[in-house]
């Protein structure tokens, strides 16, 4: 856990200028919260060329449906009204925290995470993923807003479905012209998750937090040979 931290105190606050606040005792370079405790890591290693076993290149955090019950919730319900989700959390895994180290971010590390996700999934019982991806919004929040415009067209989840900022992105003029979608969304998009609403301002992270619900069944065919046995 302390490894995933380090890497994600690069990422978040060296390389991308969060202002974290990390609980009291966290050792300075790490960034850490509550839920750290209560969460299992996911970790990718690197591979030394001796073959040894490298550092910690790239992570993910997993909150099971157990540990979310024992906790009293997820990270999620901090920054979104989950109401429409109560039926379904029986079901459900958060993921959330997914950091690649710069080195690494053109190879195959995300893939590999998800496969480990997707078996994680299984074992648990669980077939549905929920997280947030999150989108730089120090510029105001235009960027997020043209993408919101772009992507909650096709993108949508049913109305059952959708959820509510606690703290909504201000409104922002959209840019004229088409911006590109960050990898990671990209990423789940393209697994066919679903958009749950509108984006939350995340003012730690000083950025846009777009709510993802991902269902197993809807993985592409694509995904399932890949991922699922």
């Amino acid at each position: 856990m302390r490894e995933a931290q380090r890497l994600r105190h690069q990422v978040f606050a060296q390389e991308l200028g969060a202002r974290l606040r990390p609980p009291p005792g966290t050792p300075a370079g790490h960034d850490a919260d509550l839920f750290d405790a209560h969460c299992e890591h996911l970790l990718l290693r690197a591979e030394n060329p001796d073959g040894s076993t490298g550092p910690v290149v790239a992570c993910y955090r997993l909150l099971s449906a157990a540990a979310a019950r024992r906790l009293g919730g997820l990270y999620a319900d901090s920054e979104f009204d989950l109401t429409r989700l109560r039926h379904e959390r029986h079901r459900m895994a958060e993921m959330g925290r997914a950091c690649v180290h710069p080195d690494y971010r053109r190879g195959p590390a995300l893939l590999l995470m998800w496969g480990a996700i997707a078996d994680y999934l299984q074992r648990q019982k669980l077939d549905l993923l929920i997280g947030c991806a999150s989108v730089d919004a120090r510029d105001g929040g235009s960027r997020a807003w043209t993408l919101w415009n772009q992507l909650a067209p096709q993108h949508l989840a049913p109305i059952e479905w959708q959820v509510r900022p606690r703290d909504p992105l201000h409104p922002a003029p959209a840019h004229a012209a088409a911006v590109e979608t960050p990898p990671l969304l990209r990423g789940y998009l393209k697994a066919n998750a679903k958009l749950l609403g509108a984006p939350a301002w995340d003012g730690e992270f000083r950025c846009a937090d777009f709510p993802l619900l991902l269902r197993l069944a809807d993985l592409p065919s694509s995904y399932r040979r890949r991922f699922l046995s």
